[in-house]
């Protein structure tokens, strides 16, 4: 894009793409009218386990290498004897499960801080006041800044060389329980807990109660079994199995689950005895017991992109309180007026878990009434934004972008959206908000409808998902091939690069003639008047399809 003799240069865009469908899929039943018996069984088979997976997964630790057949085998071997053959390999999967995500949180942990450092060495290198950037953030604004922050280039250079020798040795920092809840303990005023309650809660999370399934076996899992009629039994470990009230060593629950969602699909897998996976977890605050059963899905062949396209997309902006939706036919127009779905990110968890999946549903079942087959979203990631040493001052802003979940959003939403056979078309951010709002909003007004930044970015989103420019045609053709009605702007194809880009005025292409030139008198001017007259009408306008002017 060029604006008076300024030039910037756009980023590459990458191309659109279907983002693949859901591999697994998990529901959950609250495990009503259990016994006191019940309870009590559950609670000492999940302080068993968890005292077993805490001892495991210590052990994993402190090998610090790569999984090593071996050393698993040793360590499964040492954990059948105090509980199953099964229960063992449930508690080692977890383990490593464990184990690799941590490697992954630690590497993420570096890249932060490596991006903190880099940021702190740029802003202490320029002069005080000195302004920034879109791209780079300015100096700092007094000395004493500057002293704060250099101390702070020292802490964090400090934390980076320590991250990344324990990375080199295969160390990590594992809480079971969380390190939240640990670090509750010092904070049981603020909490608003007791320590008996707080011992609860930590003791609960510190369970475990979950077992793989396994296709061939009885209902799909020989350790927790759940039969098709909604009877659970637990297949004791061998110090608990004196507390077995019916044979094999199993305690048969008085609770009977039905899952309401997804139930069939459920139950033909158990009748077929293919792998489900369970776990047993309590909500101390609400004193419940819940049963989650999840299972594996084959790999689903995504929608072709230009079958996704046939019929049009819906483009939705994400933001901090809402989605922008708006609907556009395969062509590129805007259809109807612009939709918006909010929810409300504050609260617990759960609430948020249960705005964003409202807010999901009525999108969902509105994309279904316009009659596309396909939803294009934005590939978000603030990981980038979200640091403190580019944003330091911008508290309000840091925990806007903070707050909004893309990836949760990203993952649910595909999830939902098989459920009613949408595709979900997955764009390049770049550049969506800032030219949807210059080419689209102010055009779209009319008295009876109000168009945002919000709005125009979702008309934006949805014609990158359907291969056309972002910028409108502003000029009809003329009415034959000389430049008698002026410049021509004609449509740029896909395959033209920097065709999102604002199209630079006239003057500046003879600017830019008169620099290749470099020769001055009668001769290099003639020329340059014939290049400038050759860039004007070379050009050959091609009909394509109807769009808004």
């Amino acid at each position: 894009m060029v604006r008076g003799n300024a030039k910037r240069r756009l980023r590459v865009i990458d191309a659109p793409y279907v983002a693949p469908g859901p591999s697994g899929v998990a529901v959950r039943d609250r495990l009503k009218s259990l016994t006191p018996e019940d309870e009590e069984v559950l609670r000492l088979v999940g302080g068993h386990l968890g005292r077993l997976a805490s001892r495991d997964l210590k052990v994993r630790c402190a090998d610090a290498g790569d999984h090593v057949g071996d050393a698993w085998a040793t360590r499964k071997q040492g954990l059948t004897a105090e509980s199953s053959s099964r229960w063992a390999g449930s508690i080692t999967k977890a383990t490593h499960d464990q184990w690799a995500l941590s490697r992954r949180c630690q590497l993420a942990h570096i890249q932060n801080l490596e991006a903190g450092v880099r940021t702190l060495k740029h802003r202490l290198s320029l002069p005080l006041g000195e302004q920034g950037t879109k791209r780079a953030a300015g100096g700092y604004r007094s000395r004493r800044e500057w002293f704060q922050k250099s101390r702070r280039l020292h802490i964090l250079e400090h934390r980076l060389d320590v991250a990344r020798a324990e990375r080199e040795v295969g160390l990590v920092h594992v809480v079971r329980g969380g390190r939240k809840l640990l670090n509750t303990r010092h904070n049981l005023e603020a909490a608003r807990l007791t320590e008996a309650e707080w011992r609860q809660r930590w003791e609960a999370e510190r369970w475990f109660l979950a077992a793989d399934g396994e296709s061939g076996k009885r209902f799909g899992n020989e350790t927790i079994r759940v039969t098709p009629d909604g009877e659970v039994s637990i297949k004791l470990p061998a110090p608990l199995a004196h507390l077995a009230n019916t044979k094999h060593g199993r305690y048969v629950l008085a609770s009977k689950i039905a899952f309401a969602h997804r139930g069939e699909e459920w139950v033909d897998r158990v009748t077929a005895d293919r792998a489900v996976a369970y776990r047993i977890h309590c909500d101390v605050e609400r004193g419940r017991w819940y049963l989650t059963a999840s299972w594996q899905r084959p790999v689903v062949k995504t929608v072709p992109l230009e079958a996704a396209r046939s019929q049009g997309v819906v483009g939705v902006d994400a933001n901090a309180d809402h989605f922008a939706a708006y609907h556009l036919d395969p062509h590129g127009n805007p259809v109807g007026d612009p939709m918006r779905f909010f929810y409300d990110l504050s609260g617990t968890a759960q609430h948020r878990d249960a705005q964003i999946r409202h807010a999901i549903t009525h999108l969902l079942h509105w994309a279904k009434s316009c009659g596309v087959v396909a939803i294009a979203i934005e590939d978000l990631d603030f990981t980038a934004e979200k640091s403190r040493e580019k944003h330091g001052r911008r508290k309000r802003f840091r925990q806007l972008i903070s707050g909004i979940p893309t990836g949760k959003l990203k993952a649910r939403l595909v999830s939902m959206a098989a459920e009613m056979s949408l595709a979900i078309i997955v764009v390049d951010p770049a550049y969506t908000s800032q030219w949807g709002g210059r080419h689209w909003q102010k055009p779209l007004v009319t008295p009876r409808r109000k168009m945002s930044r919000h709005d125009a970015a979702g008309i934006a989103i949805g014609r990158r998902a359907l291969g056309h420019p972002i910028r409108r045609r502003t000029a009809p053709p003329p009415q034959h091939r000389s430049d008698a009605a002026g410049h021509r702007t004609a449509q740029a194809g896909p395959e033209t690069r920097g065709r999102e880009g604002t199209r630079p005025p006239v003057a500046d292409r003879a600017h830019d003639a008169r620099s290749r030139a470099g020769n001055t008198g009668t001769r290099a001017t003639s020329r340059i008047s014939t290049t400038v007259r050759d860039v004007r009408s070379d050009q050959v306008w091609v009909q394509d399809s109807l769009m808004v002017t």
